[in-house]
């Protein structure tokens, strides 16, 4: 399985907020407009295998103290970079350094590799 940023950034809330989970989309369900649309059942439902892998990768990912804080009131709050920036005493260039690389070091410790900034794009 490989994990890439916006699927991460996507999973992220439901760390803090269970009820989020409601409006994560099944990839491999038919659209909603389809009256007979099947699934893929060789494809099946990947959704809660990347509930428990975000679960363990926010636990087990050496993440910094500041990104920490920074993910937490980026994903978990939704606060903006800017009200992040104002409530660390930093500025918002720094914060979104801090949710990249944060963001990054999750996706390459979920994918199995060493963190780089080539990875994290």
């Amino acid at each position: 399985m490989n994990y890439d940023r916006a699927l991460v950034e996507h999973l992220l809330p439901t760390l803090w907020d269970p009820d989020a989970v409601f409006g994560v989309p099944v990839p491999s369900a038919p659209p909603a407009d389809m009256p007979r649309g099947s699934v893929n059942k060789k494809e099946g439902n990947t959704l809660w295998a990347h509930l428990a892998d975000i679960r363990s990768g926010w636990a087990d990912t050496p993440l910094t103290v500041n990104e920490r804080r920074a993910l937490v009131l980026r994903f978990g709050m939704d606060w903006t970079e800017t009200e992040i920036a104002k409530n660390q005493h930093t500025s918002q260039p720094r914060i979104s350094v801090r949710l990249y690389t944060g963001v990054g070091k999750i996706v390459a410790h979920l994918n199995g590799c060493e963190f780089t900034e080539q990875l994290a794009s």
